[in-house]
């Protein structure tokens, strides 16, 4: 096995693995315990059953050691980079490990140079946060992978879709990590007290399952998380000492979600918030709001999308929607944190329970279509304006005929020269009267077509 140095003339940022880790194994202790405990192989790697299990796909392709290039996409500590030491442990391959913040186009040329010269094993090049690459760094990585001088396996918290070149996107494959449940994570929370090798088992610590599951509960499926937070508990205790429920009760007070305002959290939450309130369900509705404002959305941004649903999904329906979505979102720029959460719930609840019809949302779309796909109509001479000596003239208005002089403001004059039948009113909520007033009309028009 070439040394580092030989490798890579001694860059401190790269951090290399051929086979087993080349670690002093004395200064573990020193490290963290959700370093200690990474899986050494993939049967030690907790969860992802999916992508995991018997049969699937990535064991076979590790087994075989016939895997190109892999792109795993999760939430922070669902294992990805404890995955991507396990495939090149497994397949005996030389690991070079890099973080997609620090790196650059130079250090990434001399990886692919060293990767070329070196024959006797494969290079597992690992890109941590893949998603910090620009165009040009990702696509100095094609050539490389394509010719197989490098096995790249890109992690990201982000959706790859967005963030990850095409050309890379589809020459690798793409799994896609879960979060850890709490009976995972409480598994090896104990398996980690135990432990007297990589662990906490010198310390003889003991606690209770039901102990080990709050704090699982308490990390939202980030397995490293978990493991440090266990860690930082049992330091703060006396050797031999059993963590309780009240060893955990600061790291309790203390928990921030995880929910990152410009990724996947943001979008997949307000996604199902609007859902929520579409479907009618209040108190879903209520408890994706409180997970966007305890992740620090900014209210500003809640409102003006409580605004777009009073028009898109409740509309017609019930005309008090729009008037309060707006004052809402005035309420958060006037009112403010952490008062405006209450004007928010307000809202909400409101829209949720309000009737809901799209009928507006749909006609205007069907308005736009009849524009796009068929010639434009021109606006009829009898409701051209009449302004000026020369379009008094051209005979513009003078067939018009007022409305309001009409019973019910309905004359049985046309106003587009081909009618469109665009809008259809739904008997939902306020709009049932709406639909029934259009149907009156509708008759009206037509028996003084027929005089």
């Amino acid at each position: 096995m070439g040394s580092q140095d030989e490798l890579f003339s001694g860059d401190a940022s790269l951090d290399m693995i051929a086979g087993e880790p080349d670690r002093d194994a004395s200064n573990d202790g020193h490290r963290p315990l959700a370093a200690r405990m990474r899986p050494r192989s993939l049967a030690e790697v907790v969860g992802q059953e999916h992508i995991l299990g018997a049969d699937k796909l990535l064991p076979r392709l590790v087994s075989s050691n016939t895997f190109g290039s892999l792109l795993f996409y999760g939430p922070p500590g669902c294992g990805k980079t404890s995955l991507a030491e396990a495939i090149a442990r497994e397949t005996d391959s030389r690991f070079v490990r890099v973080n997609a913040v620090m790196s650059n186009v130079a250090e990434i040329r001399q990886i692919l140079a060293a990767a070329r010269r070196t024959e006797k094993k494969d290079t597992v090049l690992f890109i941590d946060e893949i998603h910090r690459f620009n165009k040009s760094q990702q696509d100095l990585l094609l050539p490389d992978v394509e010719a197989g001088n490098i096995r790249l396996i890109g992690a990201t918290t982000h959706n790859p879709g967005f963030y990850v070149n095409a050309p890379l996107l589809s020459r690798s494959h793409l799994f896609r990590l879960e979060p850890h449940s709490v009976e995972n994570t409480a598994a090896l929370l104990a398996l980690a007290l135990e432990d007297r090798e990589r662990g906490l088992g010198e310390r003889g610590h003991r606690a209770s399952l039901e102990t080990l599951r709050d704090l699982s509960a308490l990390c939202d499926g980030d397995l490293r998380r978990a493991l440090n937070a266990l860690e930082v508990v049992a330091l703060g205790l006396e050797e031999g000492a059993e963590i309780s429920r009240a060893s955990i009760e600061v790291f309790a007070s203390e928990r921030q979600i995880r929910y990152d305002a410009d990724a996947d959290e943001h979008y997949d939450t307000i996604s199902a918030f609007i859902k929520s309130m579409r479907g009618g369900d209040p108190d879903a509705a209520l408890y994706w709001l409180a997970k966007m404002l305890a992740g620090g959305e900014d209210p500003r941004f809640i409102g003006r999308r409580l605004i777009i649903f009073a028009s898109e999904d409740v509309g017609l329906a019930d005309p008090h929607a729009l008037p309060l979505a707006t004052a809402t979102q005035r309420a958060c720029e006037f009112v403010g944190l952490p008062e405006c959460e209450i004007n928010l719930a307000h809202c909400v609840v409101h829209l949720a329970t309000a009737p809901k019809s799209n009928s507006a949302y749909f006609a205007l779309g069907k308005a736009k279509a009849a524009i796009a796909e068929g010639p434009v109509q021109e606006v009829p001479v009898w409701l051209k304006d009449k302004g000026g000596a020369a379009s008094k003239r051209l005979g513009h208005s003078q067939d018009y005929e007022y409305s309001h002089s009409a019973t019910e403001n309905v004359t049985g004059q046309e106003y587009l020269r081909e009618p469109l039948s665009l809008f259809e009113a739904k008997r939902i909520g306020a709009e049932t009267e709406i639909a029934e007033r259009l149907e009156r009309w509708k008759r009206l028009k037509a028996e003084l077509n027929r005089e």
